[in-house]
């Protein structure tokens, strides 16, 4: 079975020899537009028409149009573009696949996430303004000031690869970890809550971490509300996406104390305004949608693509698999 699989992603040297050499023999095709941002949308482009496998950020309406269309897998984990009812249908109906690419970015946010965590803990954050600034010697507010996470009791909000991952990482320190899942079966390490107990975890949380991706159901999900439920102190992390946030609530929430500390990497939109308060707001930490980032990124979504490919063609286990 030979197979035409088209692309729109501009990998680096070595990931796209890669590619060229792990699909054959199948027929590799290149779009007219490529990009090397991941999360930028793909354009039309009229070689998907006659592709049976679409690797990259296909337009969704250039999908849906080519009936002939089998297997689309796509560079990024978050897929708010292609997660309608009519596009997730239309798949279904055809028996054609969709995957993500939620494993190669699992790792990266993890570990973003659990930096941030040491990070803020540790009082590193301050030390360095210090170095940058007049070089003060704050010894006892540093030191007195630093805690542990050990013990402590962390809520993550959405619980997919990137939170299975964290909660892997978490587990050394001993913190109890809870998470907001849909479905609520158990699972090792983690106490799985439904939504409508939230209100009763908020108050007991040191960390809030948001993973929730973009859709009808996240938008502003961090509210005033639910942020007012917070422990005082609390400190809350979003590497999911920035609509999911209220952002007035949050810098409401910051400058009251309520929240003690933020570390936002994503944000709506993008890229955030010079001038917007979240880069002057004290204990408001930014970074640039880098936690998913990896030096090997490239290489990384080319072999999980070839081993969705050996999956497609050999009938194996496919790996976020959403449809």
């Amino acid at each position: 079975m030979s197979l035409t699989i088209w692309c729109n992603t501009k990998f680096n040297p070595a990931a796209t020899a890669l590619l060229t050499e792990g699909v054959r023999p199948h027929r590799l095709v290149w779009a007219g537009t490529v990009s090397s941002n991941v999360l930028q949308a793909g354009q039309p482009d009229a070689a998907l028409a006659k592709a049976d496998v679409a690797f990259g950020q296909p337009l969704p309406a250039d999908c849906l149009n080519n009936a002939g269309l089998r297997w689309i897998e796509v560079t990024t984990a978050g897929y708010t573009r292609y997660d309608t009812p009519e596009f997730k249908e239309t798949l279904r109906a055809r028996g054609a696949a969709f995957t993500n690419a939620s494993e190669v970015f699992a790792d990266p946010c993890a570990q973003h996430v659990l930096a941030m965590m040491l990070a803020l803990g540790r009082n590193l954050l301050p030390s360095h303004g210090d170095q940058l600034g007049d070089h003060a010697w704050n010894y006892e507010q540093r030191r007195y000031d630093s805690i542990l996470l050990t013990g402590q009791t962390v809520l993550l909000l959405g619980y997919g690869a990137i939170g299975r991952r964290l909660a892997q990482l978490l587990a050394p320190f001993g913190m109890t970890v809870y998470a907001v899942r849909r479905q609520t079966r158990s699972e090792a390490g983690v106490r799985i809550i439904p939504e409508e107990k939230i209100s009763s975890i908020l108050p007991l949380a040191d960390h809030v971490v948001n993973i929730l991706p973009d859709n009808a159901s996240t938008r502003g999900y961090v509210n005033a509300r639910r942020l007012a439920c917070c422990k005082r102190g609390a400190r809350f992390y979003n590497v999911g996406r920035g609509t999911t946030v209220d952002d007035a609530a949050l810098l409401e929430a910051l400058h009251s104390g309520r929240i003690g500390a933020a570390y936002l990497d994503v944000f709506e939109p993008e890229p955030l305004a010079p001038d917007h308060p979240y880069w002057t707001t004290p204990n408001c930490y930014v970074t640039p949608h880098t936690a998913g980032g990896r030096r090997d990124q490239d290489e990384a979504l080319v072999r999980h693509f070839l081993a969705n490919l050996a999956a497609f063609t050999g009938g194996g286990e496919w790996t976020d698999r959403v449809v």
